[in-house]
């Protein structure tokens, strides 16, 4: 093993790290709070109001003078939108740091193995990803969960309307009554509106927070009774028996579909295993593909092929309802 090469990775290692590190800060420096904003509005507080409209003037003279720090600005509040929706406590610098962490021992576990050169960078970008991923699954848990509890939540909020409730009343009693996530969510633009915001606009940030198609159905619903009336109860029935019935054929396509998504998973997973198993097993063998040119166009063609396979597959299983 070349330590010399060693070190080199791990100093571009620690400086890449050190660079996204210094970028986050700089970038969280640059924003307002949404606190401060909501405070400054009913307050009234003129310096609040004079720190909040400086930071806008200049978050406004950035988005005019360059696009690139505009785009910066929007992925950066898409990253804490991502923690939100996942429902996490750590912030985006402790998982960038564990990330990093990951990635470090990745490149330290294949020295202590003395594993190829060529299988550093793979085994690295795998700790670095994995934090994200398992961030991303999170998310996504969380997001089915709100979803399936959508049609409890109509039949509650109809009800507490047929039982001469106002609207933020029955909202308050989905809060309090269901369980996370859907609970603490509507709780959450309960107590916003008893602060002073706007139901309305409350209800805008929920679909903001949680991208759900039947959410969006029920806060259109809601901006349109409140506009030009009509029975909300009945059609907050009718969305959750809407949602149920959805509900009812996903789960018979997720049964159809099973055999299909287990063959994608072995037919990924084998040439992986296989790899690693002639590895330990033959090295000479499996280090051809590294060394040979041959070798190197034949593992290329082989990982292009296995990302076209995946993305076939799940086209063919993934059918939206």
């Amino acid at each position: 093993m070349n330590f010399d090469l060693f070190v080199i990775t791990l100093c571009v290692f620690a400086g890449v790290t050190a660079l996204i590190l210094a970028v986050y800060q700089w970038v969280q420096a640059q924003t307002s709070s949404r606190a401060e904003k909501r405070l400054a509005r009913w307050s009234g507080s003129s310096l609040l109001q004079k720190h909040v409209a400086q930071k806008n003037i200049l978050a406004e003279a950035l988005r005019t003078k360059d696009d690139f720090l505009e785009k910066v600005w929007t992925n950066f509040k898409g990253l804490r939108l991502l923690f939100e929706q996942a429902d996490v406590t750590l912030s985006p610098s402790q998982l960038a740091l564990v990330s990093g962490a990951l990635g470090l021992g990745a490149i330290i576990t294949a020295a202590f193995f003395r594993m190829p050169l060529a299988l550093w960078p793979a085994l690295a970008v795998t700790g670095l990803l994995l934090p994200w991923g398992w961030l991303l699954w999170r998310r996504n848990k969380r997001l089915k969960a709100f979803a399936a509890q959508m049609p409890e939540a109509m039949d509650m909020l109809a009800r507490a309307l047929r039982a001469g409730q106002s609207l933020a009343a029955g909202i308050g009693l989905v809060g309090k009554e269901l369980p996370p996530p859907l609970g603490k969510e509507f709780a959450r633009v309960f107590d916003e509106q008893n602060l002073g915001l706007s139901l309305e606009e409350s209800l805008r940030e929920l679909t903001e927070r949680v991208p759900n198609m039947d959410l969006k159905f029920f806060v259109t619903a809601v901006v349109l009774q409140r506009q030009t009336g009509g029975d909300l109860a009945e059609i907050l029935e009718k969305i959750a028996t809407l949602v149920r019935q959805r509900f009812q054929i996903y789960g018979q396509i997720q049964a159809l579909t099973a055999e299909g998504r287990l063959s994608g998973i072995v037919l990924m997973a084998l040439p992986v295993f296989l790899f690693f198993a002639m590895y330990y097993l033959n090295r000479e063998y499996v280090m051809l593909l590294f060394t040979d040119p041959m070798g190197n166009r034949m593992l290329m063609i082989a990982v292009l092929m296995q990302v076209l396979g995946a993305i076939a597959i799940r086209k063919i299983v993934s059918i939206r309802v």
